[in-house]
């Protein structure tokens, strides 16, 4: 799964990296919790910003759970082949993966993983905050390239 941070504020001096979620982020990552409700990743993959922190922290708290969280500054400062570089490295035993990061490059990773689709059109034209999209791919990790993986959802939760 291929995330987008929630809403973030820009009523702060907060650096880029240090901005909060807004008030509607904040409901928005609620809702998207009830919906992922009970779900749990073998792997995390987070940018270091404040935002997908707070992101995450809204998730885990509707039970939402992770064997493992990482933060990963090459989500953040990276494009789209440093985001793929970590998931080729990820271990076979990690089933189901979530990354939470930014746009465009979390829509760039999408739109290279999948095959054509009607949800691939929805991409195409804007990923908003908080936006999710499920990715299936059999092969191993290592293999995972340009559409290489078939889009199986893509829900945009709101509060």
């Amino acid at each position: 799964m291929v995330m987008r941070h929630a809403k973030s504020s820009w009523k702060t001096n907060d650096s880029d990296l240090r901005r909060p979620l807004s008030r509607r982020g904040s409901r928005d990552a609620v809702v998207a919790g009830n919906e992922l409700a009970g779900t749990r990743f073998d792997v995390v993959l987070c940018s270091p910003a404040a935002r997908v922190a707070q992101t995450w922290e809204l998730l885990s708290m509707s039970r939402v759970s992770a064997a493992e969280v990482r933060v990963e500054d090459a989500i953040y400062h990276g494009g789209t082949d440093a985001i793929l570089d970590l998931l080729r490295a990820l271990p076979a035993d990690a089933a189901r993966v979530l990354v939470i990061g930014h746009e465009p490059t979390v829509s760039d990773l999408v739109l290279e993983l999948a095959g054509p689709s009607t949800l691939r059109r929805r991409i195409e034209q804007k990923f908003p905050t908080c936006a999710m999209a499920v990715l299936t791919h059999t092969a191993p990790w290592s293999e995972l390239g340009e559409g290489s993986a078939t889009l199986a959802a893509f829900e945009v939760p709101r509060g």
